[in-house]
């Protein structure tokens, strides 16, 4: 598996690509925007990296470009403080974020599960924990027990299972479950998050599978 690694910093851009190294991956890194992209198209990696701070850039744009072309996972780092630009970097397909400095067992952790995201696409039963999602039959059980979803409950949690693990936006779940219409419109999402939690959570107040990212957005986990 290769990995670049977009980031402006000399000593941290080395560190990290050691410890990717030590964990088995192939790792070539990048320290502009224009450096990443042109890295990227000529060696394409399975994925990357990302500082959103570049010298000649935003790892957004880096972020918009490889998504043009590119489903290869993208994790972006950002310093804390930068909360409003990793919302939008998510936005723009990023597939999750680690505030800088993190434990680089936490980066690892979540490489590996983009990366298993990433992979073929399995059967047609989602399974998190003890939800199971049906896709064909539009059917949803808890520890063996079925739970009735309204229509738009059944979207958002489907959208939300095809992710699991993964950070989604609100914009980017108003977006997949409502249309583009509803892009500002987070009540909804409130809402329905709500319900959800009361179906599929035995303890509603303190999820542990559909879990909240403050100011960002959810991402359901399979509460291990």
């Amino acid at each position: 598996m290769k990995v670049l690694v977009v980031d402006d910093e000399p000593q941290f851009a080395r560190a990290l690509a050691a410890n990717l190294r030590g964990a088995g991956y192939e790792v070539e890194t990048a320290a502009t925007a224009e450096a990443a992209l042109a890295a990227a198209g000529l060696a394409p990696p399975d994925a990357v990296i990302l500082d959103l701070r570049l010298p000649d850039g935003s790892g957004r744009d880096v972020c918009r470009e490889l998504r043009a072309w590119s489903e290869a996972p993208i994790i972006v780092v950002s310093a804390v403080g930068d909360e409003a630009e990793k919302i939008a970097a998510l936005d723009e397909g990023a597939d999750d974020y680690v505030t800088k400095p993190f434990a680089i067992g936490e980066l690892l952790a979540r490489l590996r599960a983009a990366l298993r995201r990433a992979g073929p696409p399995g059967e047609p039963v989602l399974e998190i924990g003890p939800i199971r999602v049906d896709l064909d039959r539009h059917a949803v059980d808890v520890d063996g027990q079925p739970v009735h979803l309204t229509p738009i409950e059944f979207r958002l949690l489907t959208v939300l299972a095809q992710s699991s693990g993964k950070l989604l936006t609100h914009r980017m779940l108003l977006r997949e479950v409502w249309g583009p219409g509803y892009g500002e419109e987070s009540n909804y999402l409130h809402v329905y998050v709500s319900q959800l939690r009361r179906k599929l959570e035995p303890d509603p107040a303190r999820p542990r599978y559909l879990l909240t990212e403050t100011g960002a957005g959810y991402r359901l986990v399979d509460g291990a």
